[in-house]
């Protein structure tokens, strides 16, 4: 049996890795179009604020390893242009002996990642403009900063990732200003948890601007000028973090089914609806566990057990991917943020009836050092009083706290279940009272009507 694999990122060689497990005999093939696979690509804003370490540094396995110890053929450079699921071919070119080929198989795995999304204004290509999503983005960044040594950054978009590039390129002595289409930073998040984030970047200098509409970035005075609907922004760096979007163009030429999302739909096994064919990752859709439907969220986690479920599957295997409840956090200079579940945006555009709550407690023991104020913001089911979402915002121990709600979620607990669970207590961690317990406290008393 041969097993190709399309990408060599999270869920490609997750798949390639578990395919091969699972089917020693099974002759597996991973083609990646870039020059690197296995890596960890979250890890690339951390790695270009520290000049001293190579950007390699974040390679897990490298294609040699993969080829002698695991008996994967991992291809680089090696782009799949169409896929003919009536013949089971592929057409692939090969960029390191400048040929064409056709590669057959007996199952694929579809692990073509997503995409940064390409805003529609002109300048996007000008040198010192750059976008980071592969591991050449973070190289050609870090070697930018190197060799122009520039003063001022621009970053287009305030989510994640514009979020840990400002906080990156302060600490690479930067000038850092934000521009960012949305009324708030962080799209998607609570105003009091975007405002908890503001206030953090302003205090270590960096300049926001929302509600602003970039119009082009453009070359002036031997420097980059960033056009916008509110004036003009000089700078010596822009990188645009305006998202992503799922790469599908290879599989719906081969007539895969997307969903309502833009992502492959695919079942519980990863199965596209071709037979033989199975998708993971930031290319495909996954059930959402709090909504009861196929979302588009795409998260590293995710892709790495899509993955492994589609690898097992397409090796013979019977695994089911659990799902998700859209579990992410990031960290911002001193303060961590988190959420998991829904929000507001989604409360509204899916009818549910819900109410917000909003918490405030100390993370630590009384007066213990290091304590800081963690806000939560949750979602409650009116009625039932069923958790649906948690955010959380602070400057200690925030991105474990929301793993609680996360495990809340997949039980499908009420406020009043977590509200009574026996969290772990003593001054170096924890007050008497958890932030976990007293948010649900509060959500259940106004979820109840009730003053006690």
């Amino acid at each position: 049996m041969r097993i190709v694999v399309i990408g060599g990122v999270a869920a490609g060689m997750s798949a390639a890795s578990q395919a091969k497990r699972r089917a020693p005999q099974a002759e597996v093939i991973a083609l990646e179009r870039g020059a690197y696979v296995s890596y960890g690509a979250c890890g690339m804003p951390y790695n270009i604020e520290d000049p001293q370490r190579d950007i390699e540094d974040l390679v897990v396995i490298t294609p040699a390893e993969f080829r002698h110890a695991r008996g994967i053929d991992v291809r680089i450079r090696h782009e799949v242009c169409a896929i003919d699921p009536t013949h089971k071919t592929l057409a692939v070119r090969d960029f390191v002996n400048g040929r064409d080929y056709v590669q057959d198989y007996d199952r694929l795995v579809i692990a073509t990642g997503a995409r940064a999304v390409r805003l529609p204004i002109p300048g996007l290509d000008l040198p010192g403009v750059f976008q980071l999503r592969e591991l050449t983005d973070g190289a050609a960044i870090k070697r930018f900063l190197d060799d122009s040594s520039p003063r001022r950054a621009t970053i287009i978009g305030a989510g994640m990732i514009g979020m840990e590039m400002a906080d990156v390129l302060t600490r690479r002595g930067l000038t850092v200003q934000i521009f960012e289409r949305d009324g708030q930073v962080i799209p998607g998040f609570e105003p009091v948890i975007a405002e908890l984030v503001t206030g953090e970047l302003q205090r270590h200098g960096v300049r926001i601007d929302t509600g602003v509409a970039v119009q082009a970035i453009e070359v002036r005075d031997q420097g980059l000028v960033v056009r916008t609907d509110r004036g003009d922004a000089a700078t010596d760096l822009v990188i645009v973090a305006a998202g992503v979007r799922p790469s599908v163009d290879l599989a719906q030429g081969a007539g895969v089914k997307l969903g309502a999302s833009g992502a492959i739909a695919v079942d519980a096994m990863q199965r596209t609806g071709i037979a033989d064919i199975y998708a993971a990752g930031d290319c495909a859709e996954a059930f959402h566990e709090v909504l009861g439907q196929a979302v588009y969220i795409p998260l590293g986690t995710t892709a790495n057990k899509q993955g492994k479920v589609a690898g097992a599957n397409a090796a013979g295997g019977a695994e089911r991917f659990a799902g998700i409840v859209g579990t992410a956090g990031f960290k911002v200079f001193g303060i961590e943020v988190a959420r998991t579940g829904v929000g507001a945006a989604e409360i509204s555009r899916h009818g549910l009836d819900a109410l917000s709550c909003v918490s405030r407690h100390s993370s630590r023991g009384h007066h213990y050092p290091g304590s800081a104020t963690i806000t939560t913001v949750l979602f409650v089911e009116r009625g039932s009083g069923r958790l649906l979402g948690a955010q959380m915002a602070g400057g200690d121990t925030v991105a474990k706290r929301i793993d609680v709600f996360a495990v809340a979620l997949r039980a499908r607990m009420r406020v009043d279940e977590v509200e009574s669970l026996d969290l772990s207590y003593a001054p170096p961690f924890a007050p008497v009272y958890d932030p976990v317990i007293i948010a649900a406290a509060v959500a259940r008393k106004i979820s109840s009507g009730s003053g006690s």
